[in-house]
């Protein structure tokens, strides 16, 4: 008997009192019963709309029906026929506004939690069902970068027989998986599990390797013998205000700040890798980057404060973290854009002067444009702030790569349908292309430039 329920199971989670004082995971997952009862609300529609909202095509009704039917291992396979990341996606993918936007009870109800089924099915189903590692078919491709373009790519392209190598700056793959999204809204541990997962069935990971220093794109395929390149090296390069006082002691990019956090552990006692612990933190941003921050300074211990120079209503965050970050006591200062950074006779930050603003007529992005109001300026008391307002690609790889284009802004120019540069052989996609975006973009544009080598070398 299908549910009928119009509205979807509550995923469980930490209160917000208990998690904004640690960084263990806020969502604890469906229990078995949860799933089970959340599965038997799809109605396994024969046009299953549901999937066109989803990037990388996972057969959706397809793998909610076994789980319904209690068949996690048969539910996971289905998912990583497509999917080489379901544990995380189904921890931080935008679900409503991809596959469950499209969802036929959304219609008069709220649609099926697909992605908290996911994540339910990969966390009780994955471990030892990856598969074994396919026959090798003779021909090496290379990634650049271990974030989620090129572990998509890489797992297609294993899946088929290829020999796979990723090369990755950091000390640990994962990309903005390890270093941008914090411990409590995904769990480093899940990233190695997936990241172990396509080592069994062949994937090379080498660590410690800058792409553009250590080698160049060049050289891996003109010295190391790889057919095709991909890069998917991401947008870490950050973006400032350009205003007085960035350059004082406490400002930090989001990019630093969540890196030292996330990756480094700032937040442990013994760590080797500081971070400001500030009183009053002040986040300048409104995407998810910024909940990020946010959240990451509200659990050191500061009173946070959300800087953004819209209104609520056209916040890029998902509202999931927005809500979470409201019910952990952050405080979102909206219509407020800032003018100057101050600090004290030690070049430490004290405060930030901003300007107050109103909404206008619409912008090149067809959001509404802020304006100042009229004298009025506003102090916010502030001994460090954290600038999110977005990144962009590092031109290293441009600069040491032959014949490579690149947009005026740094995204690496790639045909949209099949990652292809003006570089024979190479390709790319995620946020090296398009700048900043979601995970499950970075890893449709993946499994699309997977194809296209596939069929570049297999003629």
């Amino acid at each position: 008997m299908p549910n009928m329920s119009l509205k979807k199971n509550e995923m469980p989670t930490q209160s917000p009192q208990e998690r904004s004082r640690n960084f263990s995971e806020v969502a604890l997952g469906y229990s078995e019963a949860q799933a089970v009862d959340e599965a038997q609300r799809c109605l396994g529609c024969k046009n299953k709309p549901c999937v066109s909202g989803c990037p990388v095509q996972v057969e959706i009704p397809d793998f909610i029906r076994k789980t319904a039917e209690k068949d996690f291992d048969s539910a996971y396979q289905i998912i990583s026929k497509t999917n080489s990341l379901p544990a995380v996606c189904g921890r931080v993918c935008p679900q409503e506004s991809q596959c469950e936007k499209h969802c036929v009870r959304g219609k008069k109800g709220e649609a099926v939690a697909i992605g908290r089924l996911e994540r339910f099915v990969a966390d009780h189903a994955g471990a030892g069902n990856e598969g074994a590692e396919p026959r090798l078919n003779g021909h090496k491709v290379a990634m650049v970068g271990s974030g989620p373009a090129s572990l998509t790519c890489a797992g297609d392209l294993a899946k088929k027989g290829y020999s796979v190598t990723i090369y990755e700056a950091l000390h640990l793959p994962g990309g903005v998986l390890v270093y941008g999204i914090p411990e409590f809204r995904l769990p480093k541990a899940i990233v190695q599990r997936e990241i172990e997962a396509l080592k069994k069935i062949g994937v090379q990971v080498v660590v410690d390797t800058v792409v553009g220093k250590t080698l160049s794109v060049d050289e891996l395929m003109e010295e190391e013998g790889f057919e095709s390149v991909f890069i998917g090296s991401g947008a870490g390069l950050p973006m400032f205000m350009n205003i007085p006082g960035e350059n004082l002691n406490g400002v930090y990019s989001a990019n630093e700040f969540l890196t030292r956090v996330n990756l480094m552990k700032a937040y442990l006692a013994d760590s080797a890798t500081p971070v400001q612990k500030g009183k009053n933190v002040v986040v300048v941003g409104g995407g998810n980057v910024a909940m990020d921050a946010a959240r990451c300074a509200k659990r050191l211990g500061a009173d946070v404060t959300v800087v953004y120079r819209r209104s609520e209503k056209e916040l890029p965050a998902r509202l999931e973290e927005v809500e979470h970050a409201r019910e952990e006591g952050i405080y979102f200062q909206m219509l407020t854009n800032p003018l100057s950074i101050a600090g004290d006779d030690k070049g430490w930050v004290r405060r930030i002067l901003c300007q107050q603003m109103k909404l206008g007529e619409p912008d090149q992005s067809g959001r509404a444009r802020p304006v100042p109001i009229e004298g009025g300026e506003l102090t916010i008391e502030a001994d460090c702030v954290v600038m999110a307002i977005g990144t962009s690609p590092n031109p290293l790889i441009k600069s040491t790569t032959k014949g490579l284009d690149t947009y005026k802004w740094g995204g690496i120019a790639a045909d949209e349908a099949t990652g292809l540069t003006s570089r024979e052989g190479v390709y790319a996609g995620g946020d090296a292309v398009t700048g900043a975006a979601t995970v499950i973009l970075a890893m449709g544009a993946g499994k699309t430039a997977a194809a296209a080598i596939d069929a570049h070398i297999m003629g």
